[in-house]
């Protein structure tokens, strides 16, 4: 039984340009009781590899994370299979603003301990006792409020080039290292302050309003859908837009422009930009902020040392990505003392 992927990403990428037939990216989770995750991932690779669906899939005992590419005339079945596994009948899916084909490349469904890494200990509190759920028009009554603390509980590579106006943006490279440091800094506001979060689709505030009610904030409250079905509500209500900026997101696009407005800069020349790249070299594949002027002078490297490295042969280049000790140096996300413009 294939349960595996038999096309690299150039290969699937020459077929979708080729096909040419529309595709939808959207998102979805749901926490819920998974009994036998390892089954579950099979069961769903099954029936996703047969509708063409690519994405990237994390399975867990708490439940499902999900960023998916759906093509648009298996989108019925898709939604029907959804609606025939109880926990997910009606789940909320999270439909990209914009669309593209080679949003995801691959098919990955992969079993974890939890569904977003949050280095939380499931067991000392209630996770269902969550925040309330606002939609777009009472959260940007809410973000109004003077009594309202507005928190970004995304990482500071997403806030970096978009963000809720007012918003608190905490410096973090991940969501587990957020959570103590926004309990710390806002400990004053517990009793008489509104705490709103909100994130990319909704997950992140799923489980931190959880963890902040039990850890005495009073009125918590979440904006449902994220920024994705704040955006999409938005324009189909008419009201104000607040987001300022592009909305980060994790696949292939990296970035919909939610407002005109560039907040971020070139990472390498200062000018304001704010495309998300990773670095061309693969030893190194760090995600930064780069111009089309410095991609086309540095190669879409991130640095002079980079750019030496892709002008290696291939065998080469393969050696010096190879081994444990090298791993950690990829995928860091814009720390680089290389980039001389980094926030």
């Amino acid at each position: 039984m294939q349960l595996y992927n038999t096309l690299s990403a150039k290969e699937r990428a020459a077929l979708l340009e080729e096909a040419g037939e529309d595709r939808l990216t959207l998102s979805f989770y749901q926490y819920a009781k998974i009994g036998n995750p390892k089954l579950f991932r099979n069961h769903l690779f099954i029936a996703w590899n047969e509708m063409d669906v690519l994405g990237r899939i994390y399975v867990a005992h708490e439940g499902i994370n999900a960023q998916l590419s759906v093509p648009a005339k298996n989108f019925e079945t898709f939604k029907n299979f959804l609606d025939g596994i109880y926990f997910l009948k009606d789940v909320r899916l999270n439909i990209a603003i914009e669309q593209d084909l080679k949003s995801f490349l691959k098919l990955k469904v992969k079993v974890r301990k939890k569904i977003v890494a949050d280095g939380l200990n499931d067991e000392t509190f209630d996770v269902r006792n969550k925040g309330i759920h606002v939609d777009a028009e009472k959260f940007n009554e809410l973000i109004e409020d003077p009594d309202t603390v507005l928190v970004d509980m995304r990482n500071h590579y997403e806030s970096e080039i978009g963000h809720f106006q007012g918003a608190i943006t905490p410096d973090v490279d991940t969501f587990r290292d957020s959570l103590p440091i926004i309990e710390k800094d806002l400990s004053s506001f517990k009793e008489d302050k509104n705490l709103v979060m909100y994130c990319t689709g909704g997950i992140r505030c799923e489980k931190a309003s959880a963890y902040y009610k039990h850890k005495g904030f009073k009125k918590v409250y979440q904006l449902e859908g994220g920024i994705i079905e704040y955006a999409r509500q938005v324009k189909n209500k008419g009201l104000e837009n607040k987001f300022i900026g592009k909305n980060f997101v994790f696949d292939h696009r990296r970035g919909e422009r939610i407002s005109e407005e560039v907040i971020a800069n070139c990472h390498q020349c200062g000018q304001p930009c704010d495309t998300h790249v990773n670095c061309a070299n693969e030893a190194c594949h760090l995600l930064f902020i780069q111009c089309e002027a410095c991609a086309e002078k540095m190669e879409n490297c991130c640095s002079s040392e980079c750019l030496e490295v892709i002008q290696l042969p291939y065998e080469e280049q393969k050696k010096l990505r190879s081994g444990k000790h090298n791993s950690n140096k990829i995928f860091k996300k814009g720390r680089s003392e290389k980039l001389k413009f980094k926030k």
